[in-house]
């Protein structure tokens, strides 16, 4: 038996939205309209929160034991209440990181140093963990060199983050988590659990519905449309699922979520993969074999499918991802644009 947990709160948002503003593209934001946000930021903070999410991933676990309200302000002061030199690994590192790796980037800490046959070993023991760059492993060595400055210049950018951003955005999305956060409840009330799930993440199931002790459900306005997901522990996953109402525009106008949808349609590749991903689920290496492209095309493609609510992912605890066709998003698209011909054909 599953136990379900929920955990509302402003805090999720504080790193999501700076994840997301760090890895645009993947979430479907304009990469310049990020940047923009990012440049409100002063230079050395704006610097210090893209060298640390060139390798950070998003401290769900973390953010749910935080104490309530679990607002930004919450968070940034347990940042601050953390010793300098264990900010950073506290917040960017995964759980399942091998214990050698820890190992190596201790040893690396205490000598203020690092050598490229320890790059090339912890690339290595990082293995299937959060995809990271190149330049993202050397700025994450780099700052095991120097925890304690880092953790002081990952703080001052915090704060700084939240007085020229997201305190203004905290109060505007606010009502949204909250209808959300209700709204998520509800439907959990009359639902089964793997149904919950995909119609909350809008086509992503667990592979270890058998297995899984602990689920922690989080909304989020930023990580709208997609999901943000962590395994800290074997049978237990956090999800963190979108709550943004889609766009209610001039009712002349073509809704946005219509227009984007048929966008991804408007694509031979990407229908030839809902074809094939009709016939039943394919992870990408296997979609790239079959269509003679490259790997990170074919993502690019699925990606786009995924905004648009047209495939299903299914995730295991180590992140492999196999996608199926979502024909409850193919049937919600014709029914959507069969109602609005319909009603600006009868004005």
């Amino acid at each position: 038996m599953t136990t379900v947990r929920w955990v509302a709160g402003s805090a999720t948002d504080l790193f999501l939205s700076l994840f997301v503003l760090h890895h645009a593209a993947d979430f479907g934001i304009r990469p310049a309209w990020a940047a923009g946000v990012r440049q409100r930021l002063p230079a050395k903070s704006r610097e210090t929160l893209e060298h640390i999410f060139s390798f950070s991933s998003v401290p769900l676990a973390w953010i749910s034991r935080l104490p309530a309200p679990r607002a930004a302000g919450t968070a940034i002061q347990a940042v601050a209440d953390l010793p300098p030199a264990n900010r950073i690994p506290t917040l960017s590192l995964t759980r399942d990181l091998p214990e050698r790796a820890r190992k190596l980037l201790a040893g690396i800490a205490a000598r203020g140093t690092w050598n490229p046959e320890e790059r090339a070993e912890f690339i290595l023991l990082h293995g299937r963990g959060p995809v990271i760059s190149g330049q993202g492993f050397d700025n994450l060595l780099n700052t095991w060199t120097a925890l304690d400055a880092w953790g002081e210049d990952y703080l001052s950018a915090l704060q700084d983050y939240q007085s020229c951003f997201f305190a203004e955005e905290e109060a505007r999305i606010l009502p949204a988590l909250q209808a959300g956060f209700a709204s998520a409840q509800a439907l959990a009330a009359n639902l089964p659990l793997k149904t919950l799930v995909e119609r909350l993440s809008r086509g992503v199931q667990l592979e270890n519905y058998e297995t899984l002790n602990d689920l922690t459900l989080l909304p989020s306005w930023w990580v709208t449309p997609v999901t943000f997901l962590a395994h800290p522990a074997p049978g237990r996953t956090l999800l963190a699922f979108g709550v943004r109402p889609e766009a209610q525009g001039d009712s002349s106008e073509a809704p946005r979520e219509l227009v984007d949808t048929l966008k991804a349609l408007g694509d031979p590749t990407r229908l030839r993969i809902l074809r094939f991903l009709s016939s039943g689920p394919l992870s990408p290496s296997e979609l790239a074999r079959r269509l003679r492209l490259r790997p990170p095309t074919v993502i690019h493609h699925l990606r786009l499918l995924r905004f648009a609510g047209l495939v299903q992912v299914t995730v295991s605890e180590n992140l492999d991802k196999r996608y199926a066709a979502r024909l409850e998003g193919v049937q919600s698209i014709h029914d959507t644009l069969t109602q609005y011909l319909d009603t600006n054909g009868s004005s």
